[in-house]
């Protein structure tokens, strides 16, 4: 296929682009650089197979050129940090909202056949059933980053049912592994090169999470892509994550072993009864049942990978 990937330059982006590409496809990749970074992809920078344009996606004649010519769009472009919600919420919506419509409107007069879109278990919120399936409701976000994904998804939704291409959207659980610069891993790995001694853990340390390796992220993307083209839907969605979840001290724990340090935890407290801060969802673990029907399982548990992230990205 001809493909264009959106944020191909991210972290998880750019994994992505080295499994289309090794797979043989013919790749696009468009992205802005204010998350992604060009060495991500310059392996692939004089390949035939491989077009690279830097533009930002708030500006619709950037995505229109962009969209020409390919048969399915794997959307990752977006704003990563949850964080910067109750900071910046106009910044989200223009990053996540606005380029995920300006996309739609490129796609209308187009001929794409497939969106593929990532977006995030923070939509589910504080779900009161864990794990958490595809079809729990009502959705009610507890962060603007997990309401602007939920918006972008019912437009993809929508322009899907009312313009005649099929969309494939992906909820990620927390995804981690080489080239990530945001997440607890990074944060606490760069911590602790600053002060070996000590340790600043947002939270209370009992939050308690799932992770999923980049690796296992993209197979799954991939393999269930597929099995969706098989099927006769419009609009379908799969949580992407792990069978189990880690807790944020035993992330600390592992990190301090790797760097071969033993630090003093420092535990801010956290907002909202032990969050890390406005917004974070305190538990989450999301059913992968609906993907593992598909034919992909994870090959790293949560405890696996973050392991594995921090071998990685020291």
């Amino acid at each position: 296929m001809r493909v264009l990937v959106t944020g191909g330059a991210g972290f998880i982006g750019s994994h992505l682009v080295d499994k289309l590409m090794e797979l043989g496809h013919s790749v696009r990749v468009l992205d802005d650089l204010s998350a992604g970074s060009l060495d991500n992809v310059r392996r692939w920078l004089e390949h035939e197979r491989f077009e690279f344009i830097r533009g930002d996606m708030r500006n619709l004649e950037v995505v229109e050129k962009a969209v020409k010519d390919v048969e399915a769009v794997f959307h990752l472009a977006a704003n990563p940090e949850v964080r910067i919600g109750s900071q910046s919420p106009e910044l989200l919506y223009e990053t996540n909202v606005l380029i995920t419509y300006n996309l739609l409107n490129a796609m209308r007069d187009s001929n794409v056949k497939y969106l593929v879109f990532t977006s995030s278990s923070t939509v589910y919120g504080d779900a009161d059933v864990i794990p958490t399936p595809e079809d729990y409701g009502p959705l009610e976000p507890i962060s603007v980053y997990g309401g602007a994904k939920l918006a972008a998804e019912a437009l993809i939704s929508g322009y899907a049912h009312t313009f005649g291409f099929r969309a494939l959207i992906f909820r990620l659980a927390n995804i981690i592994g080489e080239r990530s610069n945001h997440g607890v891993i990074y944060d606490f790995i760069n911590k602790l090169r600053k002060n070996p001694e000590e340790l600043e853990i947002l939270g209370d340390g009992t939050q308690r999470k799932s992770y999923l390796h980049v690796s296992d992220t993209v197979d799954g993307i991939l393999k269930i892509f597929e099995h969706f083209k098989k099927s006769n839907k419009t609009v379908d969605f799969y949580n992407l994550g792990n069978d189990d979840w880690i807790t944020v001290r035993e992330i600390a724990e592992i990190v301090s072993e790797e760097m071969g340090l033993k630090p003093v935890f420092k535990f801010t407290g956290g907002v909202d009864g032990g969050r890390g801060w406005k917004g974070d969802v305190k538990f989450m673990r999301l059913s992968i049942k609906k993907a593992k029907r598909s034919g992909w399982r994870p090959r790293l548990n949560s405890y696996e990978a973050v392991r594995k992230t921090v071998r990685e990205l020291l």
